[in-house]
This record gives C-alpha cells, structure tokens and sequence, in this order.
C-alpha cells in the first residue's frame, strides 16, 4: 500500500491508476475483465479514486501542430513579490496560451511553459500579455526546436 495526503492506494488501485492512464477510454468492463474483478466493484473504486481526487480528470491528447500551435516556449520569470505572493502565477494561469506555471527556486520565481502558432505570436503574448502583469520584472525565453519526448504520465509503483 502507499499512503500519503490522507490518500491511500493498493495494489488494485494502482492497477487501475496504470490501466487508466494508459487508456483512459478503457470501459469498465474491459477494466474488470483485466483486474478479475466484479465490474460493479471497479467502477465503485474508480469512483472514489475521483472522489479523492487521484483521479483528476479525463482527457484528450491533441497534436499542437493539428491545431496551429507549433512553438513550444519556456520562460523563466522574475517577479517582484515576496516570498508566499501568488498573484502573478495566478495571473499566468489566466492566460490560455500558458500550459504550466512553476514557482520555482534559484534567480527566477516562475518557470512558465507556452504553446503559439510561431514566433510573431509568442512575442504578441510576451508584448499585449505578460506585460500587463504588474509584478514581473523580467523574462528570459527557451523556444524549444525538437521535443524528444513530452509525457504526462505518471510512473505508478508496482506494489
């Protein structure tokens, strides 16, 4: 078993953390089938792993380029709130171009991750957008040429 925030797993739970992740379109049924279990008692399980918020939500994974979203940027940024001041991240994660917001440790405060159509784009959300947050002081951008490997997915104990 593994425990942590009041939250504890088994082996089945993380059984299904790991097929569900893999699928998260798998039904019921072909999850029980899996497990060797009653599907009345998967789908129990299953619902309280989103009642304790393990599971936290159902998603599609769409191509960025399918959709015009071509360059993928990092930007560290420097802000001028105190330690504990989230207002600026709260901000960030307003705009819908930012994908992650990172309160980080070292020089900068945020390491922020964006998707834009192409250079132009990213530089008009830079110029009309970030600059309007008051509290950020400077950034400093990566503009990724090749991803090799981009994963959402966790790594699900075994035990």
């Amino acid at each position: 078993m593994i425990s942590g925030n009041d939250i504890t797993l088994d082996k089945i739970d993380l059984s299904i953390l790991r097929f569900m992740q893999q699928n998260a379109r798998m039904t019921n049924a072909d999850l029980a089938r899996e497990l060797e279990m009653a599907p009345s008692a998967v789908l129990e399980r299953v619902k309280k792993l989103e009642q304790k918020e393990v599971i936290l939500q159902y998603t599609a994974r769409i191509s960025p380029a399918a959709v015009q979203q071509k360059l993928l940027a990092f930007i560290f940024m420097k802000s001028s709130e105190g330690m504990g001041s989230n207002n600026s991240a709260k901000e960030l994660a307003k705009i819908p171009e930012v994908q992650e917001v990172h309160h980080i440790a070292g020089d900068d405060c945020y390491l922020v991750k964006v998707r834009t159509a192409d250079s132009s784009s990213l530089m008009n959300l830079m110029r009309n957008t970030f600059s309007h947050i008051p509290n950020i002081l400077s950034t400093r951008t990566t503009i990724v040429l090749e991803t090799v490997k981009e994963e959402q997915q966790l790594v699900i104990p075994e035990k």
